[in-house]
């Protein structure tokens, strides 16, 4: 299937971005067909290309987030830049950005500005805090966000905090711009309207903190910050096994905590015993069933417990490093890995977590620096002389 035959073909997509959440954003949609177009500045591009250097040279979270994308070079700065940039907007579906606070609208790219000139451009601003409101003016970066909306507070052990391994927040973001640009551009098709979207890395993470938030706002505290344990279930966590590995599992439900305690600990007593016979009962007492788990994982190989979890019903897992990741036995068998050409090499990548039935996902290589800004302006009219005289003047 050819790009002309994806689901957002014919869509085009300007996207002055940079890090995380915006790349993501304009990276999925990208992979549905659209047209995009990321435009860096000269030279260096965008810094997260330097982030890393470990895939064949080049950023790990760069090739993650912008294969089958076009890479413009643009001075914005210099008029003649935005010039190109206003020629492209004029013809482009959808305009992104993830710049400092302040700094679209000083270029006269605010949402306001836009919609006025461009009606039916569906711009969408990812920022830190909102584009109002007491911190509208502040830089903010994943760890940032993570700190202020407490999910900091809640990761851990009971003696230090620690952040989640992933750029959560960013990531956060990125997937409400995404649906939210998609949703934007269906209301546009059915009623034409542009709506223009809006979304925060702060109220991103903010709406997946709204569980621990019910919990200390109704319940009087936060969850405990508790490792792999859980706040509110047990038995639920990680526990060493015999062989030195471990394995978590958890108990969801009264009919898989009997059959735990008949056919796995082998202690059907413990159905009744009134420390542990509701779930608030279980996790008011969990020091002495974490006691009781541990003693019967001890005694056996890792592999072993996970075959007898499997059998009872309970679901378990084994702890895996990302090397073990790697080379899951799922990943491998469903194909999920593919081929993506990068600047001198190619790398694996995951296909999109979202399969369409009869579409196959675009796999699109990762752009190097401005690769595509010759052909772009030349698609746009621009002569020979004119791109050299651009180039020249450090424009493009």
């Amino acid at each position: 299937m050819t790009v002309q035959q994806l689901p957002l073909s014919g869509i085009t997509v300007v996207s002055l971005e940079q890090a995380v959440a915006a790349p993501y954003a304009t990276r999925q949609l990208a992979d549905l067909g659209a047209r995009v177009i990321k435009v860096e500045r000269p030279g260096e591009g965008d810094f997260a290309r330097r982030y890393d250097t470990t895939v064949h040279g080049h950023s790990s979270y760069f090739v993650w987030l912008n294969r089958s994308k076009e890479s413009l070079t643009l001075d914005l700065k210099d008029p003649r830049g935005m010039e190109i940039l206003r020629q492209l907007l004029d013809g482009a579906d959808v305009f992104v950005q993830n710049l400092a606070p302040g700094a679209a609208d000083r270029l006269g790219l605010g949402t306001a500005a836009l919609t006025e000139r461009h009606p039916r451009l569906i711009p969408c601003t990812i920022s830190g805090y909102g584009t109002t409101g007491p911190w509208a003016d502040r830089k903010s970066y994943d760890l940032l966000v993570q700190c202020q909306t407490g999910l900091v507070s809640l990761t851990g052990t009971a003696e230090e905090t620690a952040r989640v391994g992933i750029s959560v927040a960013d990531i956060a973001a990125g997937m409400y711009a995404y649906s939210g640009i998609l949703t934007a551009l269906y209301t546009r098709a059915t009623t034409g309207r542009a709506h223009p979207v809006e979304v925060s890395l702060f109220e991103a993470l903010a709406e997946w903190m709204s569980q621990p938030a019910n919990y200390t706002r109704y319940g009087g505290s936060q969850p405990a910050r508790l490792g792999t344990q859980h706040a509110t279930i047990a038995p639920y966590g990680a526990f060493p096994t015999a062989d030195g590995k471990q394995v978590l599992f958890s108990i969801q439900n009264e009919r898989e905590w009997a059959v735990l305690c008949r056919e796995f600990l082998g202690r059907p007593e413990l159905v009744t015993d009134p420390r542990f016979a509701t779930g608030s009962e279980r996790v008011a007492h969990r020091a002495e069933l974490n006691a009781i788990v541990a003693e019967r994982l001890a005694r056996s190989d890792a592999e072993e417990i996970l075959k007898d979890l499997e059998e009872i019903g309970v679901a378990g897992a084994g702890v895996n490093d990302v090397a073990a990741f790697l080379d899951h036995p799922v990943l491998a068998a469903r194909g999920r890995w593919q081929e993506v050409a990068v600047p001198g090499a190619t790398v694996q990548a995951l296909l999109p977590p979202a399969d369409l039935a009869g579409v196959p996902a675009r796999m699109d290589p990762v752009p190097d620096v401005g690769e595509h800004t010759e052909a772009i302006l030349t698609g746009l009219g621009r002569t020979r002389d004119d791109i050299e005289a651009l180039r020249a003047d450090a424009v493009i």
